[in-house]
């Protein structure tokens, strides 16, 4: 028998589920805890289509909607068709059954607006913090940010004083919930982005991945504006120019909104024999992938978002045994630790450079891969994360029948 019960709708905007993956992990927990979830979200640009679908007990609405383009007058149209299509099946929703909690995952910092229309039934608004909104335009278009910055700020104070309560993804943002948008800490929770070791076993390694090379290196993830693998791509050309290594092949997994402008790049740079774009692929071959490669990529750049972001891909790749190369930020040295290499500055060279050192020394990789993988099976796993969600849940449940 579940041992809780109750209706969670969930709010995405910039990512379709199961595509998203944070989110589809938190919504198979919170069924298997129990609970009723309804997801709404928008399609993918070439999976998750359906309209309507329902996977594994977990119920998806989904609507059309093309990401941003052309500064802030695209972030504008996006946002507010976003914003009405989520409105409209928030409704339908509404209007079928009661919603208890509704869980409303950032960017944008506006699905506010969404809880406070459903808090008239009596619904509980849950913020699902995945990504500081002003820190993301202040890295994408600097120079303090623009309008988009400041009125970012104002909705980000908003959207913390509607929350109940609040799902941080790691500590930086805890504080950041607490600090700036002003929660009590006790209802603040830090519910890590974490691999599920179930999808992350090792695989026989496939030499052919390696394309008559040495080598392997592995990229893993989404492929947008901010998630620097234009800095990867254009490391890989130094390694190839200025260090003169061209016995390693590189994989780039993953898919995103940046996908053919990177295509594009690795062309201009001569990266054909070098680099390849898979897209998204089944997890079977990120297993085996990551199982070949020497080493994998985490080239997110220092900025203010970044350093205090955890990035996915990290934790993924430490699940695999593999070590990685990562720019200096601060929670993928809290993530990773003696896992990964760093280098500062946001130093392509520097960048080339951690790649072939790390090449020429199986031993530090193997050290480096084991204990990335021990750390993940202490602490980092997705079974910790869980148990936090569902905690957290049941406390948000308990304060709600409380409150009635």
């Amino acid at each position: 028998m579940s041992e809780h019960s109750g209706h969670i709708l969930i709010l995405v905007e910039n990512l379709s589920v199961p595509f998203d993956r944070r989110v589809w992990q938190e919504s198979r927990a919170l069924v298997e805890a129990g609970y009723r979830v309804t997801v709404i979200c928008p399609m993918g640009a070439k999976q998750d289509r359906e309209p309507e679908a329902t996977l594994e007990g977990v119920r998806i609405l989904r609507y059309p909607l093309r990401a941003a383009t052309g500064g802030p007058a695209g972030y504008l149209r996006e946002y507010s068709l976003a914003l009405w299509h989520t409105l409209r099946l928030a409704w339908k929703v509404r209007r079928e059954g009661p919603i208890d909690v509704v869980q409303a995952c950032n960017p944008p910092d506006l699905l506010f607006l969404i809880a406070l229309v459903l808090r008239l039934g009596g619904t509980r608004f849950v913020f699902d913090h995945h990504d500081l909104v002003p820190e993301l335009f202040l890295s994408r278009f600097g120079g303090g940010g623009g309008p988009l910055y400041r009125v970012s700020k104002l909705l980000e104070r908003i959207t913390f004083a509607c929350a109940d309560a609040v799902i941080s993804t790691n500590e930086s943002y805890r504080q950041v919930a607490i600090r700036r948008g002003h929660m009590a800490p006790e209802l603040v929770t830090v519910v890590r982005s974490a691999p599920d070791l179930s999808r992350f076993v090792p695989r026989e390694p496939d030499p052919s991945l390696k394309r008559g090379k040495t080598y392997l290196g592995a990229y893993l993830g989404v492929m947008g504006p901010q998630d620097g693998v234009d800095y990867a791509l254009r490391a890989i050309a130094l390694l190839r120019d200025k260090l003169g290594r061209t016995d390693t092949h590189f994989l780039f997994m993953g898919g995103g909104d940046a996908f053919d402008d990177l295509v594009a790049l690795s062309k201009e740079l001569g990266l054909e024999d070098l680099v390849e774009f898979t897209g998204r692929v089944p997890d079977e071959f990120v297993q085996t992938g990551l199982s070949t490669a020497d080493i994998c990529l985490s080239p997110d750049p220092h900025n203010p978002l970044n350093d205090v972001s955890t990035m996915n891909k990290v934790v993924e790749y430490m699940a695999m045994s593999r070590p990685l190369v990562s720019f200096e930020l601060t929670e993928a040295r809290v993530s990773a630790g003696a896992a990964a290499v760093y280098v500062a500055g946001n130093d392509e060279l520097g960048f080339a450079e951690a790649i072939a050192e790390l090449l020429d020394d199986p031993a530090r990789r193997e050290r480096m891969g084991a204990f990335g993988r021990a750390r993940v099976e202490r602490e980092l796993s997705w079974d910790t994360s869980r148990q936090n969600l569902v905690e957290f849940y049941a406390r948000v449940f308990r304060a709600r029948k409380a409150a009635r």
